[in-house]
């Protein structure tokens, strides 16, 4: 076990406020839970939004945010039988569940109201050390890169599990809507389970970044109208449309995208509403579709992509030093795929 005492961590001490590195003290683990020694974590867009309180219900205070953590775990708590000093683990959105409410029995566990979450009710992997759930920490496969493989973590298991939702079978045509941290994974994903692919974005070098995992159709919506576009380049609308981006208006036009009988699945988690077109939705059979990261399986499943050779994120190493420019820069939208703290 690690004899640190203290560590450096970057802390929201007020909502909307630039983040504060600073030194706690190291968390001891409870009955259940590991220490784990953090060697990266990415940064999602949702971290910038629990710093900002841009949702109906606010983090925990003083919140550690962060939940793309990869590290080696350092000393376990009372009770702890499936993780030991060593082990490769990681931490998720999805921290902890219940287990025994009706969403939890019926394999549903991210809907569980008793749910914990990683960088939000709970402290999450933007410090040195990070605690884990022994029964909800991701075990990463043998031979992980730490930086590379800590997307998968979040931005990996939500596309992927958004893309089961789609129901898209091989073949079929899916929108992946905003290449960003998790649109460039949900493109490799898309193309690794047989669909095809139309990518989505305000940016070329996003859709450029598309192209070279495998996007048939680049579509900008600053040029023209997207819907159109995409109407016209699938043959009457995709079968799905997985919206990852976070500007209210995809939303809409993901409405429009969809053909009759498919599905849109929203990920993105811009703050307000979006017009709903209510009509194109029933006289199109259209399903809309809400989907929240993804369970220990899926994760699992997804992380077996990765461990195949089938996804590679986009990274760029970066120090917590830097997490106020690295939010800038995450809101600006000049981040291609995803920036890895390292430690």
């Amino acid at each position: 076990m690690s004899d640190a005492t203290t560590m450096k961590a970057a802390v929201v001490h007020q909502l909307g406020a630039p983040l504060s590195v600073e030194s706690l003290e190291v968390p001891v683990p409870g009955p259940g839970q590991a220490l784990v020694e953090n060697l990266a974590t990415g940064v999602c867009h949702t971290d910038l939004h629990a710093a900002r309180g841009d949702w109906p219900v606010p983090p925990k205070a003083d919140l550690v945010p962060g939940h793309e953590g990869v590290g080696r775990v350092v000393a376990v708590g009372e009770g702890v039988t499936t993780l030991a000093v060593g082990d490769l683990v990681g931490n998720a959105w999805l921290w902890s569940a219940c287990g025994v409410c009706e969403f939890c029995r019926k394999g549903m566990e991210t809907l569980c109201p008793n749910a914990q979450y990683g960088g939000y009710t709970i402290n999450g992997s933007f410090g040195e050390y990070m605690l884990v759930d022994e029964k909800f920490a991701a075990r990463i496969p043998q031979g992980a890169d730490p930086v590379e493989v800590a997307p998968v973590l979040c931005a990996g298991v939500t596309v992927y599990k958004g893309l089961k939702q789609a129901e898209v079978r091989p073949g079929e045509w899916v929108v992946i809507s905003g290449i960003g941290g998790l649109g460039h994974v949900a493109v490799q994903y898309a193309v690794a389970m047989g669909m095809r692919v139309v990518a989505v974005d305000v940016a070329n070098d996003k859709l450029e970044l598309a192209a070279r995992f495998g996007a048939e159709v680049l579509v900008n919506v600053t040029e023209g109208d997207p819907v159109a576009k995409v109407v016209e380049a699938t043959g009457g609308g995709a079968h799905g449309v997985l919206v990852t981006a976070v500007h209210p208006s995809a939303f809409g036009q993901a409405i429009g995208m969809t053909r009759r009988a498919g599905t849109a699945v929203f990920v993105g988690l811009p703050p307000g509403d979006f017009p709903a077109a209510i009509f194109d939705i029933v006289l199109r059979g259209i399903t809309v579709r809400g989907s929240l990261v993804g369970t220990r399986q899926d994760l699992e499943e997804a992380l077996d992509f990765y461990a195949r050779g089938l996804i590679h994120p986009t990274v760029t190493e970066d120090r917590i030093e830097n997490i106020n420019e690295i939010f800038e820069r995450l809101e600006a939208g000049k981040v291609d795929g995803r920036i890895v703290v390292t430690y």
